[in-house]
């Protein structure tokens, strides 16, 4: 997909409704955060959201390709970021449902590495951390003991 100069501030822009967006240059692209959560990518002018095993077949079946980039050593890498339907780049309603999808993707891979670091820290597993607030909810891991 060809983009327009400013195509990642127009992303911004379209993903602003779900809360405040900071771009971030990396690699060569840019990424997205939402309220402080990682939720795309862009590269090579192309907007990736990030999905997951819930969300996936959604963006697969709108069309949606998968970001594989060629890593120096390691080939072609898929990972979990999917592009949208041309369409839903041309309003924030029209990106609304797929920014909420990548927005649930991102809490929940969120909430998998808390639990994943409580597993692993004994002092962790006796907290209780805020995984993600400001969005439509707040999850909260508690630890056992």
């Amino acid at each position: 997909m060809a983009a327009p100069p400013g195509f990642a501030e127009h992303c911004a822009q379209l993903l602003a409704p779900h809360g405040p967006v900071r771009l971030k240059r990396m690699f060569g692209g840019h990424g997205l955060y939402v309220d402080e959560l990682f939720i795309a990518l862009i590269s090579r002018q192309t907007l990736y959201l990030k999905a997951d095993d819930a969300t996936r077949e959604q963006f697969r079946a709108a069309g949606g390709r998968i970001f594989a980039p060629q890593m120096p050593g390691r080939g072609v890498v898929e990972l979990p970021y999917w592009t949208v339907p041309e369409e839903a780049l041309e309003s924030d309603a029209a990106m609304a449902p797929w920014a909420r999808l990548a927005i649930g993707a991102a809490l929940r891979a969120r909430a998998a590495a808390g639990r994943r670091q409580a597993a692993a820290s004994p002092r962790a597993a006796n907290s209780c951390a805020v995984v993600m607030s400001g969005l439509s909810r707040v999850e909260v891991i508690a630890g056992s003991g």
